[in-house]
């Protein structure tokens, strides 16, 4: 154990009081920074975040360094994901509210009671729904409360209408991270941590409970996709945790992380479970494009539709139709040999140290602009 980690770890015991205290991510930093004057204080995040990312000047790596010592402690970083798939504070009070009206809408997201499902929509409109500080929060909501309901038996993911003038209507899955956002310096670095270690981890792995490992008792359902228009980025960074994808004819999917310049989320730990070692390189690295039609797309997709509504009905009835009662038990067994949690953690502590230096590198600014033309966009 070097001694950045030894003292990262001395102070994450300390603040978690020996590990029974949770503390997600965020908070986790605020209070460090409190007694490690290597961390940024609240005070010097306002004012980074109040800058352009060309501006920034890159205080963030810190807490990437921190979080990378922390979860590469077995110990301490398992009580740091366990931690990051409780329910949100706020999320059992909505779920009181969705249990007896069936309808909730947060702004980036929304849940309502379909039959037997909790169906969640990713809500950015004029953004194609990518995703952004602005939804990160309400999807994490949205995803606990469709899990806390117990009217339900399944949950679905999809995407809601957008604005956007070649797509006016229409429901995408979403474009993944919203690059103007980011550009603009409107996304922190911490961001990515806390969307991969808590919502996606969540749709992955369910909800923890205080007293018992994830690993061994969870709250979760079988998730459905419904991929309409495309999966971009980090929205199909999310379809490698679903149970069963739908997929609309023409849909396709990318991972566009390497030629923005950051690392995709976990796909890099998930996708060769799917298409294989090749193919997962040539996506991240290569910027292939996936039709979901395609055999390779029919390695992720479980099937291709013309009619989503209809075929989503089906499917929630095919799922339910003799119960759900072993299904958490078989998402479990299934993760066993995929992905231990101790195998995510390990991948999140290299991941928690890299994606702070992408996120704060001039090539990412440079890709940007580049291949984006983001200092034209408005926000």
């Amino acid at each position: 154990m070097t001694n950045g980690m030894r003292s990262a770890v001395a102070l994450y015991d300390q603040l978690t009081e020996r590990h029974t205290k949770f503390l997600r991510a965020d908070e986790l930093c605020r209070l460090a920074a409190h007694t490690d004057p290597k961390l940024p204080n609240e005070a010097a995040l306002a004012e980074e975040a109040a800058r352009p990312l060309n501006a920034k000047k890159g205080i963030e790596r810190a807490q990437g360094a921190f979080l990378a010592d922390v979860l590469g402690n077995p110990e301490a970083g398992m009580h740091l994901c366990h931690a990051s798939l409780l329910p949100l504070p706020e999320s059992r009070e909505r779920a009181a509210e969705f249990e007896k009206s069936g309808k909730l809408d947060l702004g980036g997201a929304s849940v309502e009671r379909l039959g037997k499902a909790a169906v969640v929509t990713m809500q950015n409109p004029r953004h194609l729904n990518a995703e952004d500080e602005v939804t990160l929060r309400p999807l994490e909501t949205a995803i606990d409360v469709a899990l806390l309901d117990t009217k339900s038996e399944v949950c679905v993911l999809r995407g809601g209408k957008v604005e956007h003038p070649r797509h006016a209507g229409k429901r995408l899955f979403g474009a993944g991270i919203n690059l103007t956002h980011l550009y603009q310096g409107k996304i922190r670095y911490l961001w990515y941590i806390l969307r991969d270690l808590g919502l996606v981890n969540k749709i992955y792995r369910g909800l923890a409970v205080p007293n018992a490992s994830p690993e061994v008792e969870s709250r979760e359902k079988m998730w459905i996709g419904a991929i309409e228009g495309f999966a971009i980025g980090g929205h199909c960074q999310i379809v490698l945790t679903l149970d069963y994808v739908l997929a609309a004819e023409g849909a396709y999917m990318t991972l566009p992380a390497r030629k923005e310049g950051i690392i995709p989320g976990a796909a890099n730990l998930r996708l060769d479970r799917f298409v294989g070692a090749r193919i997962a390189r040539q996506a991240v690295l290569a910027e292939l494009r996936i039709e979901c039609a395609s055999p390779e797309g029919k390695l992720v997709c479980d099937e291709i539709v013309s009619d989503m509504d209809a075929a989503l009905a089906r499917t929630i009835e095919k799922l339910t139709g003799s119960g759900v009662v072993s299904a958490a038990g078989n998402r479990r067994a299934f993760r066993i040999s995929e992905e231990p949690l101790d195998s995510f953690r390990r991948y999140m502590s290299v991941y928690a140290r890299e994606q702070a230096q992408c996120h704060l590198s001039p090539a990412l600014i440079a890709n940007l602009e580049r291949n984006w033309n983001a200092a034209t966009r408005r926000a």
